[in-house]
């Protein structure tokens, strides 16, 4: 009882996380404008990390033990995890920056995929689109799906069935079983444990005060990944390209919230007849 009662914030503490959220969303705009043949995943890392100083935040990844970076920055076959550095980016490539910030005690989560254009190889280029395309586009189905969910596990379903009806003719493209979304907080990673795909338990129920970062990570091929000798950046088997989207999402007593999305979620939900609602 008291696990599922500290999963749900107070109208107060929900609106503390609006700004940790925004400046989330504006370190991923900054990184994104640089991206370009011949920048490096470093030079995204400092412009992220530059931003998010200059709002008075706080990079919440370099909080994690071990990892001293802004951003996650996975390239082609990397699917998440990916450390930025001395990696310099090249046309067809397929990159997911994840990033988030601490402001005055709460947290921010969100990542996004970009295609690098490459008219030398128009079908690489048009795979990988989308790949990135469908699982931008489950992600909002989950979150759609949260807003009028009884339990947790109604969004897994929705991204999941997503997923299928939008696969390529030739197969089905790969869910990552291994990473999951998660709630979020006075920490980045709280409970519970967001699904994206169907699982047997309905998981906690979905009421006011409930945050969570929903963040479907999706492959070309099989869903079967290994972590590289660095530690950290998670990669396919088969060596097929992957995806990741996410963005953290408030339940409140009027409706939903995208709190890293500085339209709170109105484009991305409008397909799926949903209309986010300010928080109170």
């Amino acid at each position: 009882m008291s696990l599922r009662r500290s999963i749900y914030k107070s109208p107060a503490q929900l609106r503390a996380m609006v700004e940790p959220g925004l400046i989330t969303a504006a370190a991923l705009d900054a990184a994104r404008a640089l991206i370009a043949p011949g920048v490096t995943t470093g030079e995204l890392d400092a412009a992220a990390s530059a931003l998010i100083t200059a709002r008075g935040a706080k990079s919440n990844f370099q909080m994690v033990r071990g990892y001293r970076h802004t951003i996650c920055a996975s390239v082609n076959e990397e699917v998440v995890h990916g450390i930025p550095g001395d990696r310099v980016l090249a046309p067809g490539d397929i990159l997911s920056i994840d990033a988030g910030a601490e402001y005055k005690g709460w947290n921010g989560d969100s990542a996004f995929t970009f295609v690098l254009p490459d008219d030398a190889r128009p079908e690489i280029v048009a795979e990988r689109q989308r790949l990135s395309d469908v699982t931008e586009r489950s992600l909002w189905a989950g979150i759609a799906a949260l807003a009028s969910a009884k339990h947790i596990g109604e969004i897994g379903t929705a991204v999941q069935q997503y997923i299928e009806a939008n696969s390529p003719e030739s197969g089905t493209f790969g869910i990552l079983r291994e990473y999951v979304g998660h709630g979020i907080g006075r920490k980045m990673h709280e409970s519970p444990s967001v699904f994206n795909y169907r699982v047997p338990d309905p998981g906690p129920e979905v009421r006011p005060g409930l945050v969570l970062a929903i963040e479907p990570m999706v492959v070309i091929g099989d869903q079967a990944t290994f972590v590289e000798e660095d530690g950290w950046t998670v990669s396919t088997l088969d060596g097929t390209a992957g995806s990741h989207w996410e963005h953290s999402v408030a339940v409140h007593e009027d409706g939903i919230w995208v709190l890293t999305a500085p339209d709170g979620g109105a484009a991305g939900l409008a397909p799926f007849g949903v209309t986010p609602r300010e928080i109170a």
